[in-house]
């Protein structure tokens, strides 16, 4: 798997990669995984499952980290040859975490331009919804005066 950056117009360390394909759009994920799987040759499925992870939230007054509760969440974890996948994505969809895996396991071998070319729309898309979501909070934003 890659620990940093593969080179500096990519962009795309690990977490990051992981991040655009967690929030990436499943059908496009899936159609990116079945075309990469015939290059990782044998793929062994070392874990799939679903369960609980605890989601952590820091409190911003006190700067104390606590746990808001549990979320469901679909992992998995294959082995290609000398290399690992792992996905994981929140909800019960297991074929989206196992894409998320291959696709992470064949970057993790190179990253294509057809990889790079996901990841990039991916994350356009991902920022452009975070911005929407945040203009729509805004909107409802309050200014009141305190005495």
């Amino acid at each position: 798997m890659f620990d940093q950056a593969d080179d500096g117009a990519a962009g795309f360390d690990h977490a990051r990669l992981l991040t655009v394909l967690a929030r990436a759009d499943a059908s496009r994920l899936s159609a990116l995984a079945e075309a990469l799987l015939p290059a990782l040759g044998a793929v062994e499925v070392v874990q799939s499952r679903t369960g609980l992870v605890m989601l952590p939230m820091r409190d911003t007054v006190q700067g104390t980290d606590f746990h808001l509760g549990e979320v469901l969440v679909a992992e998995a974890h294959l082995r290609a040859g000398n290399t690992e996948g792992y996905g994981m994505v929140v909800g019960r969809d297991l074929q989206r975490a196992m894409a998320m895996a291959v696709v992470d396991a064949a970057a993790s071998l190179t990253l294509t331009p057809e990889i790079l070319s996901f990841l990039r729309h991916e994350g356009r898309a991902a920022a452009a919804a975070d911005d929407a979501r945040l203009r729509d909070v805004e909107a409802t934003r309050v200014n009141m005066e305190t005495f």
